[in-house]
């Protein structure tokens, strides 16, 4: 018997893999996808604990609990470990669920790469939370890694640059997989302007990642030669240029951030329709905003840099350049605010977070906009005004997209309803506390508290207080995240064929119905 009859013969008699197999090999996009998001949950957990240590020293001035250096490692790491580990990962796990029965195809096309692009980030992070334990400790200059500061690593320097390309290699094979998936999977009759929006900006921000990850690991391969080659590609005393590595490290950093957003908008875009029951407004404008903002990306860069000494003409040139990302980004606000009015809305959980997306997200941008203007920029810059505004984008944006994307599809992923209830406590409990950790910092960087210190004078004391206590609240209300998510997993109300229409009884005995062309599909007639 070939090996391969062998193979059917066995699966024909013991089934399909069980246990560790079936994870361990998985090729189906569903296995792969649950994989993704589980770990991006257990890596939410480590960054979040690494936050805990962050506000825990921040609670009141004075060093109480952790060496400065430690401090430092910790404001690294956290970020390293929120971004790959726990955000980019969660979205993925969505995409690998959700793209092939979006799109109508079997799997996804390239099931056995979807395969080692997961296992290879267990080992990638397993390699940088290793780093704490070695001679020197983890990396201390923050997440962007910035020479001559963070070449002080010691022996786990090259960890972290291994740990780094690992994670750009699972990434940029996962968007591989997306783009094929959908550009020669999709259905017969699903034209590009068909797609649902989750798949659209899946697709764009596929390709945001293999523009941008090799920019990245062409900038900690150059710092790694530095370290180890007697290369002075950013040592000034070898005429290179630490600057240079700002430039290249934004290249990429400033495309990442809308590869952490875009899917997130994707989700919502998909939430919103559902829960006003009208079809989304301006579905093309939305596709074009999401090309337009993905194609901005790439040119607004340096506005990390405003301080670095760039001539005037620069300054202004990636000044207005960043304004105008609030244009796309305003159209897609204006969409999803249009799609609601005057729709037949009820509450539940996935929206309630996507209503929430919409409002808080709103004030990341405007703050993003107000870090826009060099002059302002200039006092903002390095402050907690900045920590603020990218946890606004961050926390309330892409997190709670995940969380959205998360209560709005468990019901067909585990074919239960999550308790109602608890969702809506979750989500109270998130929103309230993910405003009181991070507004008061608007005001700290306001008054110039730097980032990145384990020690402040003490007239920022109050605010710090009111963050830590926010941090603390926020971080442990994620149990019962988990523990919703486990008890649905379990068992509990079986979900319907048409879980958010047909399970609350809703689509056609509203009290003042919505206009007619606003149905996607006709009423049954018995």
């Amino acid at each position: 018997m070939t090996s391969h009859a062998a193979e059917h013969h066995d699966e024909h008699h013991h089934g399909p893999e069980k246990g560790l197999k079936r994870w361990l090999f998985a090729t189906n996009h569903k296995d792969i996808g649950t994989m993704y998001l589980v770990f991006a949950l257990a890596m939410f957990f480590v960054g979040g604990a690494m936050a805990f240590v962050i506000r825990a020293e921040l609670f009141q001035p004075g060093l109480q609990f952790v060496d400065p250096g430690f401090f430092n490692q910790m404001t690294t790491m956290h970020a390293l470990f929120m971004i790959f580990g726990g955000v980019m990962p969660a979205f993925v796990g969505l995409a690998n669920w959700m793209i092939p029965l979006q799109v109508g195809a079997p799997d996804m096309a390239l099931p056995r790469m979807n395969n080692w692009s997961f296992w290879i980030l267990p080992f990638a992070f397993t390699m940088l939370f290793s780093t704490l334990f070695m001679d020197g400790g983890a990396p201390a200059g923050g997440w962007t890694l910035y020479p001559p500061l963070v070449l002080q690593t010691g022996n786990a320097f090259p960890f972290v640059i291994l740990s780094v390309h690992m994670m750009g290699i699972s990434s940029i094979m996962g968007s591989i997989n997306v783009i094929v998936t959908i550009m020669n999977m999709r259905a017969p009759g699903m034209t590009m302007l068909k797609m649902p929006l989750f798949t659209w900006t899946w697709l764009i921000t596929a390709y945001l990642l293999i523009l941008a990850m090799p920019v990245l690991a062409a900038a900690v391969t150059m710092l790694l030669t530095d370290h180890y080659a007697a290369t002075s590609f950013f040592n000034a005393a070898g005429g290179g240029d630490p600057v240079m590595f700002q430039h290249i490290f934004w290249f990429f950093g400033h495309p990442e951030v809308y590869i952490m957003i875009l899917p997130a908008f994707g989700v919502i875009s998909e939430i919103i329709p559902t829960f006003a029951r009208k079809k989304l407004f301006g579905y093309s404008a939305m596709v074009y905003a999401t090309a337009s903002i993905a194609f901005l990306s790439f040119i607004v860069w340096a506005h990390h840099m405003f301080t670095v000494g760039m001539p005037l003409s620069g300054e202004l040139f990636f000044m207005f350049a960043t304004m105008l990302i609030a244009v796309p980004t305003g159209v897609k606000v204006f969409n999803w605010v249009s799609t609601m009015w005057r729709g037949s809305m009820t509450f539940e959980t996935p929206m309630l977070f996507a209503v929430a997306f919409v409002f808080l997200f709103t004030i990341g941008g405007f703050s993003g906009l107000m870090l826009a203007i060099v002059p302002a920029d200039f006092q903002y810059h390095d402050t907690y005004f900045v920590v603020a505004h990218f946890h606004y984008v961050l926390v309330p944006g892409a997190v709670f997209g995940i969380m959205a994307g998360v209560y709005y599809w468990l019901p067909k992923w585990s074919g239960n309803m999550y308790n109602e209830k608890l969702g809506k406590l979750h989500f109270w409990l998130s929103t309230i506390f993910v405003n009181v950790t991070f507004f008061p910092q608007h005001f700290l960087g306001l008054a110039g508290m730097p980032r990145r210190i384990p020690d402040y004078a003490t007239q920022f004391a109050d605010f710090n207080l009111i963050s830590s206590i926010g941090a603390f609240v926020f971080g442990l209300s994620q149990l019962l995240f988990v523990y919703i998510i486990w008890q649905c997993v379990r068992g509990g109300t079986k979900a319907t064929d048409e879980v958010w229409e047909g399970s609350h009884g809703l689509e056609w005995t509203l009290p003042s119905p919505a206009p007619y062309h606003s149905f996607e599909l006709p009423p049954t007639v018995r």
